[in-house]
């Protein structure tokens, strides 16, 4: 079995897209991870995995102070490196020296210490596709930016028709279309978690808290009315196949998803980041705990929730499940975390990146508008952070041109 893994810690251009994917090949299995380095885990040592959680139960906030995408898809891929008969490898930018004389090293609070060393570390996307390896799975778990550059396109020529899985793990609605527009043959699995990672220095991945990921097949088109076809249920048997990796890895609450169930989870995901992160970046760089403290904002930030969690029943029509966690069980649990952890895109804006602005707010108002609906307490954040992310972006320009 091969898996890729494509993990970029810095702002690529719209030809190389920040992105990562991973790939697996059913004989050999092989793993692809930008930023990582897999680690000989015969030796690994396991500990006790934490007490089960439902994803939409536990406390969303529980983020390292600086999380990074590629954290989290070195981290998954550590543990899908432990599965039988599996090769993963990864494409490793600016640790790629790193990566590749010594592999990560990985601390967590369930699995203990140890270094994960990959099949193969590529210096870039031309590269890995220069090796002509057939790609099971590739593994895409990075922002996703799609008003920067459709992310898709740096997966060409690492696909092999009718072989390769693409695995989506990544926030927000919508981040499977330019996928599914670009290999509309592929199968693509799409994943949710809530696990929190970061990379502290180069090749060094501490692994914080929560495994749990929740993953489905992307199938839009797909109906409980009808038989299912061949191709639904090829990726219904490849989401199986994966999610069975992920346990074999440690993962011991990967959860397989049927594709609307999984949508429901991201928009009860959506729920949570759309009031926390622009509520963050709006207040001056409040912290998740702080603001649920404060009157005024814990009423915004319930009424946030409240537009998402009734909106999202009558985008997917269908009710969301009674076990989801409602937006007052949200904010009690936020309150009790005192880690002073910020939310991601908080993070992204004090540094000066762009942020998630599209695919966790955008589209949202989006679907929502497309029947009909709308979403007063969405459209103000996004409306003003957008403005906020246009008028620092001009700034750059106009200040790289003195």
């Amino acid at each position: 079995m091969q898996f890729f893994c494509y993990i970029s810690e810095t702002k690529l251009s719209p030809s190389h897209p920040l992105s990562l994917s991973a790939t697996v090949t059913p004989a050999t299995p092989r793993l692809g991870i930008n930023n990582f380095t897999s680690p000989h885990f015969t030796s690994l040592h396991h500990l006790q995995p934490p007490p089960q959680c439902h994803p939409h139960h536990a406390p969303h906030n529980h983020k390292h102070p600086n999380p990074r995408p590629r954290a989290i898809g070195a981290f998954y891929a550590s543990r899908l490196a432990l599965a039988p008969n599996t090769l993963v490898s990864v494409i490793c930018r600016s640790n790629y020296t790193t990566v590749t004389q010594r592999g990560f090293t990985i601390t967590s609070p369930t699995y203990g210490s140890y270094t994960f060393v990959p099949a193969h570390v590529f210096a870039n996307p031309a590269e890995a596709a220069a090796a002509n390896i057939v790609w099971d799975y590739i593994l895409v778990s990075t922002k996703a930016l799609p008003d920067v550059s459709d992310d898709s396109e740096i997966l060409t020529g690492l696909l092999e028709g009718g072989r390769t899985a693409v695995v989506l793990v990544q926030n927000g609605l919508g981040v499977e279309d330019p996928y599914a527009r670009r290999f509309p043959d592929a199968v693509i699995l799409s994943a949710v978690t809530i696990a929190s990672a970061a990379q502290s220095e180069p090749g060094v991945i501490a692994h914080n808290r929560w495994t749990r990921i929740s993953i489905g097949p992307y199938l839009p088109n797909t109906s409980a009315t009808r038989t299912r076809t061949q191709t639904e249920q090829t990726a219904i048997d490849r989401n199986r196949e994966f999610i069975d990796m992920l346990r074999a890895g440690g993962i011991a609450d990967a959860e397989e998803y049927t594709h609307s169930k999984l949508q429901m989870v991201r928009w009860h995901k959506i729920a949570i980041n759309a009031s926390m992160n622009p509520s963050a970046v709006l207040s001056g760089g409040t912290p998740n705990a702080s603001m649920t403290l404060d009157p005024e904002l814990h009423t915004h930030l319930r009424g946030v929730m409240q537009e998402v969690l009734s909106t999202a029943p009558k985008v997917l029509g269908t009710p969301l499940p009674a076990d989801f966690a409602t937006a007052d069980a949200i904010l009690n649990s936020t309150k009790k975390n005192t880690s002073g952890s910020k939310p991601s895109m908080l993070i992204d804006w004090e540094a000066g990146r762009r942020m998630e602005l599209e695919v966790i707010l955008g589209n949202p108002i989006r679907m929502a508008r497309e029947r009909g609906l709308e979403m007063p307490r969405l459209q103000s954040l996004y409306a003003l952070l957008r403005m906020a992310q246009e008028n620092r972006e001009r700034a750059k320009k106009e200040n790289s041109r003195l």
